[in-house]
């Protein structure tokens, strides 16, 4: 709660806190947008690969001649971690980029918020392991969904209460698993010129169609706060706020979870298409238990919705803000040394899944492409199949026929040994191991 007091003191003695960011995109222009309207926060390096791309990023959000005059564009990342840059943001949605800018600012000795949230379920407990031992924060992005459900979980737990369930809502029915970028813009009410003459890349908007990115940050979930991933992955139950301790408790208490204690989305679509009342879809939340019968009846006394019994209750925030948020993590990065979530241990993955048959010889595509899903699945189950990771499923050339809605697994790609990152990932799983 004294974030801004602490940038004022900062303001006031002219040492402002130096921001580089990685990534000028819809979540770094955000970020930017607020940039001139918090003083004693600054932004003199903004790495793109494409320079004038982030200019005029800058131009669109708001930012004066003077302020983009004394800005530093560039697509050499090593500018990130010059000079007097405390806080690194990486923004730019690649895994294998997102890596190597980690370990860049690590070694440089600068604080990353890591917006990526698809490094981070490759190689984020490795990560954030190595800034700890190197005296700097690694971070989850605020605004963006994990880290605001990892600071309900953080709530819930440091008020004694016992977390049922923690996620989000998003739109969700089980035919989005096979859509292609091709087909995305019928879903979100668009023409696909109208997408493009807005800017809007099909790819990544299709991964938040087809549930890869839920499963994404659903396991940084996991991983940041020790939640379980449910065994069989997300089930998208149609959900509204008011349903929340009624539906998402256990099933032996009338829910729909296998067990207390895990993660799991909410749909705002009923499995027909009709709209869920009172939908989560842009939010996110916790379920609790009442450790009492004390406790539960002030959750009455105070007008929380429960289930039946009273024990179960629910908050949740029925918005995100994803980078107009983003100041809290750099701030509490730089002032109070402090990440806004991060990876601890590695209890959630997300395996490649055939979004039809797939032929040897074929290209994967990655990431809301034409080939392949993210499934959410526990990190000891994707290791004990040898399951291709979904931020790893990009350029990989297939050895075998894959069946639709069949695991992609490591047998079945041809993989260079040498690569960086999948040695990374592979560093990951030896220290890690995948938590039960």
């Amino acid at each position: 709660m004294n974030l801004h007091r602490l940038l004022e003191g900062r303001r006031a003695a002219g040492k402002p806190v130096q921001v580089a960011l990685i990534g000028a995109g819809k979540f770094g222009s955000m970020f930017l947008s607020q940039v001139p309207h918090t003083p004693g926060l600054e932004v003199p390096v903004i790495v793109d690969l494409d320079p004038e791309r982030a200019r005029e990023a800058c131009r669109t959000v708001g930012w004066d001649a003077a302020r983009i005059a004394a800005t530093i564009f560039t697509p050499e990342a090593a500018k990130a971690t010059s000079g007097s840059i405390e806080v690194i943001v990486e923004a730019t949605g690649n895994p294998a980029a997102g890596i190597r800018h980690a370990r860049a600012a690590i070694g440089a000795g600068k604080h990353i918020v890591m917006v990526n949230v698809e490094a981070d379920v490759l190689a984020g407990p490795l990560l954030a392991k190595e800034a700890q031992r190197a005296g700097v924060v690694y971070s989850l992005a605020y605004g963006d969904q994990p880290a605001l459900t990892a600071e309900l979980v953080d709530w819930a737990r440091a008020t004694g209460f016992r977390v049922v369930a923690a996620g989000k809502g998003t739109k969700y029915l089980p035919a989005y698993h096979d859509v292609t970028p091709k087909d995305v813009w019928g879903h979100y009410g668009l023409t696909a010129d109208e997408a493009q003459s807005a800017g809007m890349n099909p790819q990544m908007f299709n991964s938040f169609l087809d549930g890869t990115k839920s499963a994404i940050e659903m396991a940084a979930i996991a991983n940041a706060s020790g939640l379980e991933v449910p065994t069989n992955g997300l089930s998208f139950p149609p959900c509204g706020v008011d349903d929340l301790p009624h539906v998402m408790r256990p099933r032996d208490q009338g829910g729909v979870l296998e067990k207390a204690g895990v993660v799991e989305v909410v749909s705002s679509l009923e499995r027909d298409g009709r709209p869920v009342f009172r939908d989560l879809r842009w939010g996110v939340y916790v379920v609790l238990e009442a450790p009492n019968e004390y406790a539960a009846d002030c959750f009455k006394q105070y007008g929380l919705k429960t289930d039946a019994s009273g024990r179960y209750a629910a908050m949740y925030k029925p918005y995100h803000l994803i980078g107009l948020e983003l100041n809290i993590s750099i701030l509490s990065a730089a002032l109070r040394r402090e990440p806004t979530g991060q990876a601890l241990q590695f209890r959630g993955d997300v395996g490649s899944v055939a979004k039809r048959p797939l032929r040897a010889g074929e290209m994967l595509d990655g990431e809301g492409g034409y080939t392949v899903w993210g499934k959410l699945m526990p990190a000891a189950a994707s290791l004990k199949h040898g399951t291709v990771p979904i931020g790893l499923a990009h350029k990989l050339k297939l050895k075998n026929d894959i069946a639709h809605g069949a695991l992609v697994r490591w047998n079945d790609v041809e993989v260079d040994p040498h690569d960086e990152t999948i040695k990374t990932r592979r560093a990951m799983e030896k220290a890690f191991g995948g938590a039960k």
